[in-house]
């Protein structure tokens, strides 16, 4: 029973493997084609979001204070405020949030 993890890890590994050198051994010319290029333009950034956005909802113990200190951080950094600001600032709001929270 012992031996099975190893295969496991070696088909994980395999198929990681292959996830990553496929796109560079089957595609060698530039992608032309204008949607393809801005979808793989945008999918880090929505790969980001999409980690991001749940983690900062259940960091807090309540969900609520969670999205105030999403909205709040949204809303600085459009207005162009920096990283420590909008961290900060998001800090607060869960703070504050969650002692109105609490206190009802």
């Amino acid at each position: 029973m012992t031996h099975s993890i190893y295969i496991y890890i070696l088909v994980a590994a395999g198929v990681s493997f292959l996830i990553r050198v496929l796109p560079l051994t089957l595609i060698r010319k530039q992608i032309t084609n204008t949607f393809l290029r801005s979808f793989l333009f945008y999918v880090p950034y929505v790969t980001l979001a999409v980690m991001t956005f749940p983690a900062i909802v259940d960091a807090a113990r309540y969900p609520a204070a969670g999205v105030a200190a999403l909205i709040v951080g949204v809303v600085l950094a459009w207005f162009g405020a920096g990283l420590f600001p909008v961290a900060v600032s998001c800090c607060g709001a869960v703070f504050l949030a969650e002692l109105l929270l609490g206190a009802v």
